[in-house]
């Protein structure tokens, strides 16, 4: 819930018009409200720090803290660029499949081992939601000429940083046992220092500081959606540290699958065919790894 309330500041903020008349003007300063959105949830969980673990130490390594901070960055980064080169329900397609790739980077840099049935229940998941969130372009009439473009490569480099992001998150958790609030403060350090240079060496800093004196009611919003997101983050690197980056991404993944399925139950909005083979598929898919996708534990003798 929170993460959706976050989503809609965010869409009021970064969509709605500022001022009247021939001076209306929207706000276009994405990496200044990501920068502040870094520094509100850093200040967030070092007071989560000193009031619930005080002086316990934290042994992780920087540089983990600091590729986690870049491989995120630069998946949202690939991300969003791609949509200059693909239309965007093929960029919900692909990135509906982060678990996939948190799944193969684990196993092959990590070694980790899943029971079979974990494999098939993260496809069921994952064919579900992309099945349920694909909405195919009606407006074009004529199929694109290429099958395999840029927009597509950056896609893959998202979803890889994705997976890049899972393994040093989950090296950090078994080899450091890093708690979720000292993994949070670091890696919003580390992107507070990263977009920081980038909005200082580009000016957005100032156009931005300039935009909030003649619209200085996007204050508020932008407060509200800093504090929202850094409650969201919380419980999104609580789930990291408990149960793992691979659950983490199920549960990110599926989160906008509920939300639209929670406005269908409520509005009595119609849904397609492939929307209702996707449901079945995605509650099959968690169906079936609370039953059997857990990894057996392990007994001593």
């Amino acid at each position: 819930m929170t993460r959706n309330r976050t989503a809609a500041v965010d869409n009021s903020s970064t969509r709605g018009d500022y001022g009247q008349g021939d001076r209306k003007e929207k706000f276009r300063f994405a990496r200044t409200l990501v920068f502040i959105q870094c520094i509100v949830s850093a200040v967030f969980a070092k007071i989560l720090i000193v009031f619930f673990e005080g002086s316990k130490p934290d042994h992780t390594k920087s540089w983990l803290y600091g590729l986690c901070s870049l491989s995120y960055l630069g998946a949202m980064v690939s991300s969003n660029s791609a949509l200059q080169y693909i239309n965007y329900p093929t960029q919900v397609l692909g990135k509906s499949c982060k678990p996939i790739p948190v799944m193969i980077l684990g196993v092959t840099i990590l070694r980790k081992k899943y029971p079979l049935a974990k494999y098939l229940c993260v496809l069921l998941i994952v064919s579900g939601v992309a099945l349920f969130l694909y909405k195919p372009n009606k407006s074009s009439a004529v199929a694109d000429d290429h099958v395999f473009g840029f927009g597509e490569i950056l896609l893959l480099v998202s979803l890889t940083l994705d997976g890049l992001t899972g393994v040093a998150q989950d090296h950090m958790r078994a080899r450091f046992q890093t708690s979720a609030n000292h993994m949070m403060l670091n890696i919003n350090l580390w992107s507070t220092l990263v977009l920081g240079l980038a909005v200082l060496s580009t000016g957005e800093i100032w156009e931005f500081l300039s935009f909030t004196e003649r619209h200085p009611s996007i204050i508020y919003n932008i407060v509200l959606f800093g504090l929202t997101s850094a409650l969201g983050q919380t419980f999104i690197f609580m789930t990291v540290v408990y149960f793992g980056p691979l659950t983490c991404s199920i549960v990110t993944t599926t989160r906008k699958f509920f939300t639209i399925l929670g406005s269908v139950i409520l509005f009595g909005n119609v849904m397609s065919t492939m929307q209702w083979f996707g449901t079945i598929l995605v509650f099959l898919g968690l169906g079936f790894d609370a039953k059997f996708g857990k990894t057996p534990k392990k007994t001593t003798n």
